[in-house]
This record gives C-alpha cells, sequence and structure tokens, in this order.
C-alpha cells in the first residue's frame, strides 16, 4: 500500500529543507515504539513535520486496511457524514473519504492548534475534504453530535481508562459505525478488549474484526489480536529515517462496532497463514470458536483461495 499521490506531495512541500527533521523522526518514531506518544513528541514545529513524514503515512495504512476489511462486512453502507474525534492532521479522514466516497460532510476534532492548521492545510489538495470543519477542542470534554461513521484512531491510548470510555460511550450514541483503530501492542489491544465488552454491553455489534459477541478467545489464552499492512517507503521516507528497505509494517488492532444489520458473519485469519507444500494452515477467530484449519490440495478452490489469503482476511471456518 501506499499513500495517494496527492498527500504525498503536500506532505513533501511542507517538510521540504527543512533541518533537523531526521533527529526529530527518530524522537518520533522513539517515542512511538515506547508506547509513550503523547503530545510531548510533537513540541516543535520540525517535530510535527516529522510526524507527518514517518508517522502519517503508517497511520493512513492502517486505517485505510480497517476501512477496507469493515466495508467488506457492511457493503450497503454508504455514509454521508464523518466524525473524527482526536484527528491530528486528518490521517483518518484521508482513508475513509477514499473507501465510503458517499461521504459529503467531515468534522474533525483536534486540541493541537498547530497539528490543526497542518491538517487544514493539507486537506486543500484533497477535494472531499477541501471544506471540512476543523474544530478545536479536547476529546475528553467534547460532545460528539450524530454522524453516520465516528473514527477515534492512535488516540485512545493517549487517555486515562475513564475518559477513553466515557470518549467511546459518547461516540458510540451518536454513531452508526464507530471504529477505534490502535498500535498492535498487547497493551492497546488490552484496553481494546475491555472498551470491546464496554461496546456489547451498550448493544453493539462487532462488525470487524470479531466476527461474534462473545469473549475474545485470544484474550482467553493470553494472546493479543493485531494485525499487519505493508507500506510503500517513499525515497524520502527511507532517508529520513535511515532505512535500506523499501517498505515498513505498521501493527494495529481495531473494532468497528454497529447498530445495523449484519448478513455476513464469517470468521477471521488471525495471524500469517502458514503455507506448506500441499497444504495450507490458517488460524482463524470463527464465529462459534477460535479454529485451526488446515486446506489440502485435494479441494482445489478452497486450497487455491487459502494460498492467496493473507493475516486479516475473512475466511468461512464451515
Amino acid at each position: 500500500m501506499r499513500i495517494p499521490d496527492e498527500l504525498k506531495r503536500a506532505i513533501d512541500d511542507q517538510a521540504a529543507g527543512i533541518p533537523g527533521i531526521t533527529r526529530a523522526a527518530a524522537d518520533v518514531s522513539a517515542a512511538y515504539r515506547k508506547g509513550e506518544f503523547d503530545s510531548a513528541p510533537l513540541k516543535t514545529a520540525t517535530h510535527r513535520l516529522a510526524y507527518l513524514q514517518v508517522r502519517m503515512p503508517a497511520t493512513y495504512a492502517a486505517c485505510r486496511h480497517v476501512f477496507q476489511k469493515t466495508q467488506e462486512k457492511m457493503p450497503g453502507f454508504a455514509p454521508e457524514s464523518l466524525l473524527d474525534l482526536g484527528a491530528g492532521p486528518g490521517t483518518a479522514c484521508w482513508a475513509a473519504v477514499e473507501l465510503f466516497p458517499s461521504i459529503q460532510k467531515v468534522a474533525l476534532v483536534e486540541r493541537d492548534l498547530e497539528l490543526l492548521r497542518m491538517g487544514k492545510s493539507l486537506a486543500q489538495s484533497c477535494e472531499p475534504l477541501k471544506n471540512a470543519n476543523w474544530l478545536s477542542a479536547d476529546i475528553r470534554a467534547f460532545t460528539p453530535d450524530a454522524h453516520d461513521l465516528v473514527v477515534i484512531s492512535y488516540t485512545l491510548g493517549e487517555l486515562k481508562a475513564a475518559e477513553a470510555q466515557r470518549l467511546v460511550r459518547a461516540a458510540w450514541k451518536v454513531a452508526k459505525l464507530l471504529i477505534l483503530i490502535e498500535p498492535g501492542t498487547p497493551k492497546a489491544f488490552a484496553r481494546m478488549a475491555d472498551l470491546r465488552k464496554q461496546l456489547i454491553a451498550d448493544g453493539a455489534t462487532m462488525a470487524a474484526p470479531c466476527p461474534h459477541e462473545r469473549e475474545c478467545p485470544l484474550l482467553v489464552r493470553g494472546d493479543w489480536c493485531h494485525f499487519s499492512e505493508r507500506l510503500e517507503r517513499t525515497a524520502e521516507h527511507r532517508r529520513i529515517k535511515g532505512g535500506s528497505l523499501g517498505y515498513e509494517d505498521e501493527k494495529f488492532c481495531y473494532l468497528s462496532a454497529t447498530r445495523l444489520p449484519l448478513a455476513d458473519r464469517r470468521g477471521r485469519i488471525v495471524r500469517h497463514p502458514r503455507i506448506h507444500s500441499g497444504f495450507v494452515q490458517l488460524e482463524v477467530c470463527a464465529p462459534d470458536d477460535l479454529k485451526k484449519i488446515t486446506v489440502t490440495k485435494s479441494l482445489k478452490e478452497t486450497y487455491r483461495s487459502a494460498r492467496k489469503a493473507e493475516w486479516g482476511d475473512q475466511w468461512s471456518s464451515s
């Protein structure tokens, strides 16, 4: 996956020739890896620009993956309004308007005035976001209006547990579809697991990745549910991060909760498929259990599908 060309150009235009951006990028990446990403790493203009270069593309890739997988479960869902809580520079909205072209009204809430300003500037390169409504507010005390799609991405980990619970409950009350996205770490998953229980208690149906509302079977066995998206690095991205590879893998966890009916409750592949000579092994979170499935070459069409299957894809366990 790669970010849209217009977003890449807009980021490069803002960050071009800024001294110290490589050092700032290292600070941002280090804070993210440690799970200590709050407002501190973005305390200077250079750190914010570095964030655009090294974190915005990865966040975009995760958000686009989540929206696509959710869309597969809700093919008839055509949201007209979008609310992004804790929007940063608007990363999730870039992915959302690409996957949901029906969106006509966009609102973004962000407390950091400089990130908000940068996001507004980037949005001028995206036709569906040019007239978005940017609101300067602290989401910890924000009361949202009704929207078809509400997104909270890479934000809940910056809040205290009670603050996250209040925000998610408030968001769920006004959304037809609520999507939460966080880094793919055990700590972030633990927070997500608690919020999943809260949403189910409040009447939500899990659209993705879960095919059920039972207790998470990965949580029961002491594991954590997360996924990965491979992002194509630009030459500038490689230069700033000092990397030699032409890609990086962004790991994340997510929940898509809806109050709309779902016709399809197929399982989800929760680990990389293991491809052997003549058979493929899949680990699938199915509606009734966590299953290890072996697909042999004798099954022909199913075997061909299994060889093409990827971590995070839907899979029928029957």
